[in-house]
């Protein structure tokens, strides 16, 4: 009667040392991902969060479906979309009643506004044309072109400044209307897209956040999101809401007396607020 050898399944010395050291450095290699990983998270800073005290309100249209805002010597001034329904406006910041009115044409959606000098500019959604009225009478001075869509504007003393939907920023000349430089945005080193109407404030671009309460603040060198304003529950001190209503959209700036102005499409309410920074928030 035969017997089947059992099989030796010891390791030789050798084995066991090149095993050794593939756990070791494979611990090794795990050890130095974790450590860069925290590195890298402790070398991004936060990013503080802004609550929002509501000082007044003021009554908005709700059929006006906001796209561009601005404050200019007493005045709000107005662009809403919507084919069919967009125009250029001059409102009585008390009473909330149009004082002048432009329609746009129903081939355009109309979309961000920003004055320059005795001009309005404004863009439209995806007709790549803008268009630059006189500021007195609304008259149309001219057109000019731009790639892409066109959704927030604003300005600061060199600069007209215009997003598009993606989170990249352009700086126009404002007699040529023409791209000078480009800011891409980010937060926590991501790109941030879908911004919105635009307003600066003392130096930083505000930045409504498409489809959110949220409005960040931007330097305009980096393109770093250096603040968070949250706005959640704002709506709740408008009172009764008419339906159909949209999000938040539309930020004005009263240099002189630096009183901020937001409020929405279909709002009901232009809301005056102070801005105070969370203990504690940051995100």
């Amino acid at each position: 009667m035969f017997r089947k050898r059992s099989k030796d399944l010891s390791l030789s010395p050798t084995i066991i040392l090149v095993i050794s050291e593939i756990i070791s450095f494979f611990l090794l290699f795990c050890t130095v991902i974790l450590v860069c990983s925290v590195a890298s998270h402790a070398a991004t800073p936060s990013i503080p969060i802004y609550d929002y005290q509501i000082v007044h309100s003021y009554p908005h249209d709700t059929k006006a479906f906001t796209e561009g805002f601005f404050y200019r010597n007493g005045y709000f001034y107005e662009s809403t979309g919507l084919n069919g329904r967009s125009s250029i406006r001059k409102v009585d910041i008390e009473s909330g009643k149009t004082l002048q009115q432009i329609e746009l044409g129903k081939r355009y959606f109309g979309e961000g506004i920003s004055d320059w000098k005795d001009k309005i500019v404004g863009l439209t959604w995806k007709n790549g044309l803008g268009f630059v009225w006189n500021i007195r009478n609304l008259r149309q001075v001219r057109s000019f072109n731009y790639d892409g869509e066109g959704w927030g504007l604003t300005h600061n003393d060199q600069y007209l400044i215009m997003s598009d939907g993606t989170p990249i920023l352009r700086f126009l000349d404002p007699e040529s209307l023409t791209p000078v430089r480009t800011i891409t945005v980010t937060a926590h080193g991501e790109e941030l897209p879908e911004l919105n109407e635009l307003e600066w404030v003392d130096g930083e671009i505000f930045a409504n956040v498409w489809q959110t309460n949220k409005i960040v603040r931007i330097d305009p060198e980096t393109g770093k999101v250096t603040g968070i304003i949250d706005l959640n529950g704002i709506l709740a001190e408008a009172g009764p809401l008419p339906s159909p209503i949209d999000v938040l959209n539309g930020i004005a700036w009263d240099k002189e007396h630096h009183r901020l102005f937001v409020t929405g499409k279909l709002w009901p309410k232009v809301f005056e607020i102070t801005l105070t920074q969370r203990v504690g928030g940051h995100k």
